[in-house]
């Protein structure tokens, strides 16, 4: 016996649009997203996405909100025949986001793989805002997830009052994306203990979630998906079954392929939550940012940019999101304790927090960098100075 789909009542909370945050940022938010620290992507680009869906003539799949082309759009950024600017989301190679999106749009789910700090997470949000207007049928793996986490739960009270019924059910995000056909999203998916991973199998393969204490199931409708993401560093906790990879399509999200793309990427995303906390624009330090991504990408690499000198590379992975924290705290820093201008002494003390994650091993090879390339690199004494302070 199949659940009809109006029996599983979405629980999202979902604020009327309207009102705005700025150009870029939030425009067409609404009153409420005012007062929030990180709108939900479908909030802080409501308007991006509302120009897209008026002049998207393209098909579009059962229950998506754009076509594919204007999804790929919303992602990469671009401008509209009316001369509405799409800001981009994701900077990376074109053909990864379209290979993502065309997933979305076949019965493969979808899993994003790579390093920590490539955006995995943030292209999850984004897809999902994109294609269902709804990014918050979310689970988050830990190794605490619980089977009901994926498949559904029950209200206790209502459990041993009457016994199981619809009413005592509470079904999961990933149960509401079924019955609504709607994308869900599921993050760091192999944090998740194999035995609860292994529920999925069925819902992928199958389209359909049994509820055996009711003689019931529920079917996908169509336009339901799912989007997982894992770090390729957490392989061997608790590694995919070859069955559940079989039910993905992987895409790899890779590191900036150069300083500049980096340099980019960091600066918009800077910018981005800068306005929302009301600090100074980036652009004005846009010297350290060059600076936090150079150090970030020759210790990430094992080599300086030039090529000339082998480095030893510390135990944290130094990705671009942890350099976005970087100048974001040093961005603050020179908000409040100084003339608002990003300077090295407002990112040294970011900078030593990333690389130096073991106090024993990352602080030499820390030292061993400012003293060998830092020291010796044209127009950064005072950076080199800077970190020597915060390293003392």
């Amino acid at each position: 016996m199949s659940v009809p789909v109006a029996s599983v009542e979405p629980t999202t909370v979902r604020p009327p649009v309207s009102g705005g945050l700025g150009e870029g940022l939030g425009e067409g938010v609404s009153e409420s997203a005012g007062e929030v620290l990180r709108p939900h992507a479908e909030h802080a680009f409501a308007a991006e996405l509302a120009a897209l869906a008026a002049q998207d003539d393209r098909p579009r799949p059962a229950r998506w909100r754009l076509s594919p082309w204007a999804v790929a759009t919303y992602l990469l950024g671009g401008t509209l025949p009316d001369g509405t600017v799409i800001t981009p989301k994701y900077v990376g190679p074109r053909r990864i986001v379209e290979v993502a999106v065309t997933t979305l749009a076949t019965d493969r789910a979808l899993l994003l793989l790579g390093v920590p700090g490539t955006a995995k997470t943030w292209v999850s949000e984004h897809l999902a805002a994109a294609v269902s207007g709804d990014s918050t049928l979310l689970v988050q793996g830990t190794a605490g997830t619980p089977e009901e986490a994926i498949r559904y739960g029950w209200n206790y009270a209502q459990l041993l009052a009457h016994g199981p019924s619809r009413d005592a059910l509470v079904p999961s995000p990933v149960m509401r994306a079924m019955a609504e056909g709607m994308t869900a999203r599921v993050e760091e998916l192999t944090r998740i203990p194999a035995d609860v991973q292994d529920t999925l199998i069925t819902i992928l393969s199958e389209k359909v979630l049994p509820i055996p204490e009711l003689g019931q199931e529920v079917q996908a409708v169509r336009g339901f998906n799912l989007i997982a993401t894992a770090n390729d560093r957490d392989r061997g906790v608790n590694e995919l079954s070859s069955a559940l990879r079989r039910r993905f399509n992987t895409v790899v999200l890779p590191l900036p392929e150069s300083a500049d793309a980096e340099v980019d990427i960091v600066s918009r995303r800077v910018d981005q939550i800068g306005r929302s906390l009301d600090l100074p624009a980036a652009p004005e330090g846009m010297d350290e940012i060059r600076r936090v991504v150079t150090v970030f990408r020759e210790l990430r690499d094992g080599v300086t940019a030039d090529g000339r000198t082998k480095l030893k590379s510390p135990s944290g992975t130094l990705s671009t999101a942890e350099a976005i924290s970087v100048v974001t705290g040093g961005l603050a820093l020179a908000a409040h304790f100084g003339d608002g201008v990003l300077r090295a002494s407002d990112v040294a003390a970011g900078i030593l927090g990333a690389v130096v994650r073991d106090p024993a091993a990352d602080r030499v090879i820390w030292q061993e960098y400012l003293e060998a390339v830092v020291r010796e690199r044209d127009g950064w004494k005072d950076f080199y100075r800077a970190c020597r302070e915060v390293s003392a």
